[in-house]
């Protein structure tokens, strides 16, 4: 959205943004919790523990950011050495498997997919936590036995040589809603006039960047922006990217068997309505006013 403030036709007049950055969705709950944070966007899995774990009942899903899984687009990748021991998941009995942190929508996706074959965290395999950048040093170094890859990690030329991919998060459960905007009932009713500035501004931001004509200056934005060179961004917001919403809906459904899948796996305790947790009238009265 900084990159195309021009699109933004109600910055400084009816909100103001400041854009902050978060390592990984966790710690955003504190931040909601602790009110340092207006507009979170969360995991399927960070969602639960939040409303759950944290007490935050009056969080609100108010739009969705992407999917994966949905047929014709990318899907997250789980990769192994092309030429290691591991053909199958069966293989990863014993095994060490890398994950980003414990209870995100890629280590919930991947416990999944391994309880599908009968394994268990430490009962049949270890699990080590890293980030992203070091994973395919640590698979290429024999310190782990599968990692999950994700864009842009996945596209990496050098893990490519050395890898194949095991399966993808669309084999594991479907589609996934894997992260949608929440924010907290409160806020949303004392500001809910320039919420809808906001999304509108949103939206068309969002629509610019999903056009396709659009696709070298959003190469030369992500090259800018992430000091990389920008062919290296030719998948963004493209088929080989995760599917976005151009009127940025979640989808409820699967939003909801992902919300389950969570609580199957241990991270919260009992069953969550995300329907009651639903509060799409903003973004969607956004909308009309683009039509």
């Amino acid at each position: 959205m900084p990159e195309k403030k021009d699109l933004a036709q109600h910055l400084g007049k009816s909100y103001t943004l400041e854009a902050v950055r978060f390592a990984g969705t966790p710690p955003m709950v504190t931040a909601l919790a602790n009110g340092e944070l207006e507009v979170a966007n969360l995991a399927y899995s960070t969602l639960a523990i939040a409303i759950q774990n944290a007490g935050m009942d009056d969080i609100r899903i108010i739009a969705d950011e992407f999917r994966d899984g949905v047929e014709g687009y990318y899907s997250q990748e789980y990769m192994v050495l092309a030429d290691g021991p591991i053909k199958k998941v069966d293989d990863l009995k014993g095994k060490v498997v890398a994950t980003n942190a414990a209870g995100s929508a890629v280590d919930v996706a991947m416990r999944a997919m391994l309880r599908k074959f009968g394994l268990e965290d430490k009962r049949d395999y270890t699990v080590v936590e890293a980030a992203f950048p070091t994973m395919r040093a640590m698979l290429a170094e024999k310190k782990v036995d599968m990692i999950p890859a994700v864009v842009p990690f996945s596209y990496d030329p050098e893990l490519r040589k050395i890898s194949r991919t095991l399966f993808v998060q669309r084999d594991a459960i479907g589609v996934t809603d894997m992260i949608v905007w929440a924010a907290r009932k409160p806020f949303l009713d004392k500001n809910r006039a320039a919420m809808v500035d906001f999304m509108e501004d949103t939206l068309r931001i969002t629509r610019w960047f999903t056009d396709p004509k659009n696709q070298k200056e959003v190469m030369e934005i992500a090259g800018r922006v992430t000091k990389q060179p920008p062919e290296r961004y030719d998948w963004l917001y493209t088929k080989r990217d995760a599917y976005h919403d151009p009127n940025m809906l979640p989808d409820l459904a699967a939003l909801q068997r992902n919300v389950d899948m969570t609580r199957d796996l241990g991270f919260v305790k009992s069953k969550l309505d995300v329907q009651k947790h639903a509060d799409l009238g903003i973004v969607e009265e956004a909308a009309k006013r683009l039509k």
